[in-house]
């Protein structure tokens, strides 16, 4: 047993992000046959991810603020402080705070037999998808 050694919070890049979000990592694969990520994402009021899917789906537990969630068919979902959101695999989606408040999760997923394309990225959410227009 050890303790992970500390890992400085990392500002998430503009390409896949609108806003200031912060990632803190907590959990990161070791062995070959191990998969867990496991972050700590903060965003500040009204960033948002771009729209994004993942290999395996992804567990987002939120542990303060209000998270707004939205999907491709225009649907936007908010969930509360203590609340946990589970996107099936290959689902487009995106993540953002709520208006006026920050957010912060804990992200949790597996990655896929290529850890570079567990994420697959697309285009940057607009304002009138965030505000469900």
């Amino acid at each position: 047993m050890n303790i992970e050694p500390a890992v400085p919070t990392t500002k998430n890049p503009a390409e896949q992000f609108a806003g200031d979000v912060w990632l803190d990592p907590i959990a990161m694969p070791h062995e070959a046959n191990q998969t867990m990520v496991v972050a700590t994402v903060r965003f500040a009021p009204g960033a948002r991810t771009a729209w994004h899917s993942h290999e395996n789906g992804q567990y987002l537990r939120v542990t303060q603020g209000i998270a707004r969630f939205g999907s491709r068919d225009g649907t936007i979902i908010e969930v509360h402080s203590g609340q946990t959101l589970y996107t099936p695999p290959g689902e487009e989606h995106w993540h953002a705070a709520a208006p006026g408040v920050y957010m912060e999760h804990i992200a949790m997923l597996q990655n896929g037999a290529d850890p570079a394309t567990t994420t697959t990225w697309a285009e940057h959410v607009t304002d009138e998808q965030y505000e469900g227009r």
